[in-house]
């Protein structure tokens, strides 16, 4: 496994080396150059308490996580020392561009595929390499094209492969196949995952659906052990509160990788200081909050998924269709591809007041869809699905 030249690593210095050592011992010391004004009873009346940085969050912010986790997932409890919470999946992105490549070197992302994470690559001076979707009734993650890339490419820059599952915008869970195969890419090419999974717990499907699904759809990939694996999640899409800015990146792996990986990660979450102990300490309060907010939030998206499905079959003219989706917050809506996408969109908001996101903005790989967002209060989408189909209407009279 690769890891970037701009994370130093090595041994500690004699005096870092006593104090660890100390430190695991449960000896205290004082330090001569402690600049930490809370620990010197000169922090404000509102924000009381001395401020202890740890760099992967505070212990009991990622034990109340991994709790969680484990009742959620009905899984072994994860390590908190496996756990770096932070602000957001972006900086996530950030973090693990900085842990994994140097300048130049290159993650593999899916396409279509939310442009979010290319925009942070370009930032970390990384290249970002298409791997693609394709869709044939379902959606499927061209595996010959990533192994053909890899071969034929320059796969000694290749650092890592992200994958988004479920994928946003296609709203399509990695398949169990295709993570054994992706898994095992994956450990030839020495490559790292990175498993962006916000939208896993928002099945589009009923009860009996899902069981059929889990059949053939994988589970997730945090907690992987066979690669070194890095899996995203947070308060965004957990909580619906994307206010909350809390995230987190759960590491695992082999031992010796993920060791390194950890200790490569402390060094960048101490760089950059942990997230505010204002928010932190609020994390257990939160969390009692998710099985409501998901209740909550997965009936609103499959009620309206369900009346788009109605109302595009009952639409007279029949031109539009949904294309399938499993899980997520969007969908995407197909039209005729003789229309053009701009217009369509510039043709809403002139005349209905209403944005949307053509499907070039996701790199689909032909012209004809739009991204519907599933969240709106069920009569404000009615309104909006009503005003698209009639547009659509309107310009192929035209």
């Amino acid at each position: 496994m690769h890891f970037s030249s701009r994370v130093e690593y090595g041994s500690l210095n004699p005096i870092a080396d006593e104090e660890a050592k100390d430190r695991s011992r449960g000896v205290t010391f004082s330090k001569l150059n402690d600049a930490n004004p809370t620990i010197h009873g000169l922090a404000p009346e509102p924000l009381p308490g001395p401020y202890r940085a740890d760099p992967r969050g505070p212990r009991e912010s990622r034990e109340a996580i991994c709790s969680f986790i484990a009742k959620h997932e009905g899984a072994i409890q994860p390590d908190p020392d496996a756990l770096f919470v932070l602000s957001s999946t972006s900086q996530a992105y950030s973090w693990l561009m900085k842990l994994l490549c140097d300048a130049g070197d290159a993650v593999m992302v899916p396409k279509p595929g939310y442009p979010l994470v290319d925009s942070i690559a370009r930032l970390e001076c990384v290249r970002s390499i298409s791997y693609p979707l394709h869709f044939d009734g379902s959606w499927t993650i061209d595996i010959a094209a990533i192994e053909e890339q890899l071969a034929h490419g320059n796969p000694q820059r290749i650092r890592a492969i992200v994958l988004i599952n479920p994928n946003n915008p296609t709203a399509s869970y990695v398949q169990s196949w295709e993570r054994q195969q992706l898994i095992r890419i994956c450990a030839s090419y020495g490559l790292a995952i990175i498993a962006d999974e916000v939208f896993f717990e928002y099945s589009l499907q009923t009860d009996e659906e899902q069981l059929e699904r889990a059949q053939t759809v994988g589970q997730r990939f945090a907690g992987e052990s066979q690669v070194l694996t890095f899996a995203l999640d947070g308060f965004s899409k957990l909580l619906a509160a994307p206010h909350a800015k809390v995230g987190w990146i759960r590491v695992s792996g082999p031992q010796r990788e993920r060791q390194e990986a950890l200790t490569r990660l402390d060094t960048i979450a101490d760089d950059y200081l942990p997230m505010s102990n204002i928010i932190a300490q609020r994390i257990p309060e939160l969390l009692a909050l998710a099985d409501t907010q998901l209740c909550k939030v997965r009936a609103r998206v499959r009620a309206n998924y369900t009346c788009l499905l109605s109302m595009v079959a009952q639409h007279p003219t029949g031109v539009a269709d949904v294309l399938p989706a499993q899980a997520g917050w969007n969908v995407l809506l197909r039209f005729p591809s003789v229309i053009d996408e701009d217009a369509l969109v510039l043709a809403l908001l002139r005349k209905h007041r209403l944005s949307a996101q053509p499907g070039y903005y996701f790199d689909m790989p032909s012209n004809g869809v739009l991204a519907v967002s599933l969240l709106p209060e069920m009569h404000v989408f009615e309104r909006q699905i009503r005003a698209v189909l009639s547009q659509i209407d309107e310009l192929l009279r035209a």
